[in-house]
């Protein structure tokens, strides 16, 4: 990806424009960890760069944004623009394009993400990035108290950085983060998850729930329930746990969410509660109850069976035992032959299974 965009960088300088990597795929360069988010920016407008890129998607003119499609992969490109009064804690009432690349980057959040690669792969830091890398520290590019009141969701982005690079926050971005935290109230819940999302579902969870709780965040998201979240390992076994009714999901988010606190108040070791509702989510479930994820997977393992196609008759071997056509009364007979299965008072065998099916059906 590195090379690629180098590719797209020389090629806006062909055409007399400057250009350069910037933000997180430098960053993670730098902290030796693979990335396949490659921004671009340049001093060339968006019509600029369509006369460049034809095939290029103007995204947006009004903040010099273009989306490029080249060699398979996926290129954002902005142009050097910069900022003008801030509304609702989070977007410009509108911006100016500027020719100057240190303008540009000090309307970016973070000096960690505002190093820079040139059109020959050397290092561009005008802001100090590369030196907080090395101290291993979040520090906001301008006065943290602006930037934080400029745009809210810069707290939280502050608290995932922190968190998946184990960098400590800057004593100003922890004073700014005190003073503004109220602000993520503006913002909207959609951006809000989409940041949460990235912090739950990393391998640093722990930690950065543990900064959310630290700095008192949780009143300002709507995350009520957050001390009870006890396994970090899975981002919807988290929003589970905390269960907001304000955030949006998916359809299979909430069906799963809502089946994860359904099962957290049944015994997830029992046979037909792990039959009926699968391994995942009582894992999800238990694991957050303190019980053992191993114990729960021993249990599963030694379910007879998983699913009701593991029950060894078909609904049309049932027709033809019976001499009835298909009907209803076959998913009774199997809601009865899951039981008994699963409770090990019936073999899942095909030949106890007719007689079982037999014997009920002499009863009636």
């Amino acid at each position: 990806m590195k090379e690629i965009g180098l590719e797209i960088i020389n090629k806006i300088y062909e055409y007399g424009y400057v250009a350069y990597i910037v933000g997180g795929m430098v960053r993670d360069m730098l902290v030796n960890i693979e990335s396949k988010d490659v921004d671009i920016t340049t001093n060339a407008t968006p019509m600029e760069l369509k006369n460049i890129f034809p095939d290029a998607l103007i995204t947006s003119e009004n903040y010099g944004s273009v989306t490029l499609f080249y060699k398979n992969e996926r290129f954002d490109i902005t142009t050097f623009r910069k900022d003008l009064d801030y509304i609702d804690n989070r977007h410009p009432s509108s911006v100016i394009y500027v020719n100057d690349l240190k303008t540009d980057l000090e309307r970016r959040d973070f000096t960690v993400n505002a190093i820079c690669l040139d059109k020959d792969g050397q290092i561009v830091d005008l802001v100090g990035g590369r030196a907080d890398i090395d101290k291993r520290i979040i520090n906001t590019i301008i006065d943290a108290d602006i930037s934080f009141s400029r745009d809210a969701l810069r707290i939280l982005r502050a608290i995932r950085f922190s968190s998946l690079l184990d960098f400590t926050l800057s004593d100003d971005v922890i004073k700014a983060i005190e003073k503004n935290k109220h602000l993520l109230k503006n913002i909207s819940y959609d951006r809000k998850k989409m940041e949460l999302d990235k912090i739950f579902a990393s391998n640093k969870a722990r930690e950065g729930i543990s900064l959310i709780k630290k700095y008192g965040l949780q009143e300002y998201l709507n995350l009520d329930n957050i001390d009870r979240v006890r396994d970090y390992s899975d981002m919807i076994g988290i929003w589970a746990m905390i269960n907001p009714t304000e955030y949006n999901f998916t359809v299979s988010e909430k069906d799963l969410i809502k089946k994860v606190n359904l099962v957290y108040e049944m015994d997830n070791l029992n046979r037909e509660v792990l039959y009926k509702y699968g391994l995942y989510v009582n894992v999800l479930a238990g694991v957050n109850k303190g019980i053992a994820k191993k114990e729960i997977l021993k249990k599963y393992d030694e379910l007879p069976i998983k699913t009701r196609d593991d029950i060894k008759i078909t609904p049309k071997e049932i027709c033809k035992l019976l001499n009835r056509k298909p009907s209803s009364f076959i998913g009774e007979i199997y809601q009865k032959l899951e039981k008994d299965i699963l409770n090990k008072n019936l073999n899942n065998d095909v030949n106890e299974i007719k007689k079982e099916i037999l014997k009920n059906e002499n009863k009636e």
